[in-house]
């Protein structure tokens, strides 16, 4: 596995094709995760959004995280994506890139990292990764993505 942090043109669709293939996201979940890899590509280090990209031999992106300071200057960063193709969960890809977005966003001044993810029945598992990633309810806010679908807020300091 080889780790890179800046994006290249080619990410725009290896993300758009690793983000769709998980069957978590919806067109317009994934058309953001894709705006992110612009934005980094146009503005470059004037980007607010970081990325880890997770390249299988070959090439292939085998899983990817995107994150960044929630205001400049603040402690509190996000995880706005974390993506691992299906053939390679469950192999502890995800809970390495999720621990090397904490180092560096560590190193970059954060304090915690914040996450949001859905409440439905299917995103149980990812709840559950957090939570063993040492992660913490912050918050739940009812019916935010859509009736019946739950924000779950989730929080974890770094310092």
């Amino acid at each position: 596995m080889a780790w890179r942090d800046r994006p290249r043109a080619g990410d725009r669709e290896a993300v758009r094709r690793l983000v769709e293939c998980t069957g978590f996201f919806s067109a317009a979940e994934v058309e953001v995760a894709v705006e992110l890899v612009d934005d980094a590509l146009v503005k470059g280090d004037a980007s607010e959004y970081r990325f880890l990209f997770a390249d299988a031999r070959g090439g292939e992106l085998a899983g990817y995280a995107c994150y960044g300071p929630a205001a400049p200057g603040g402690g509190r960063w996000d995880l706005y994506w974390i993506a691992v193709a299906p053939g390679r969960q469950r192999g502890g890809l995800g809970r390495r890139l999720l621990a090397e977005a904490e180092r560096r966003a560590l190193a970059g001044g954060a304090t915690e990292m914040t996450i949001d993810t859905a409440g439905r029945a299917q995103y149980a598992p990812t709840r559950a990764f957090y939570e063993r990633m040492g992660y913490a309810v912050l918050e739940v806010v009812p019916d935010f993505y859509s009736p019946g679908d739950d924000k779950v807020a989730y929080r974890k300091r770094l310092a």
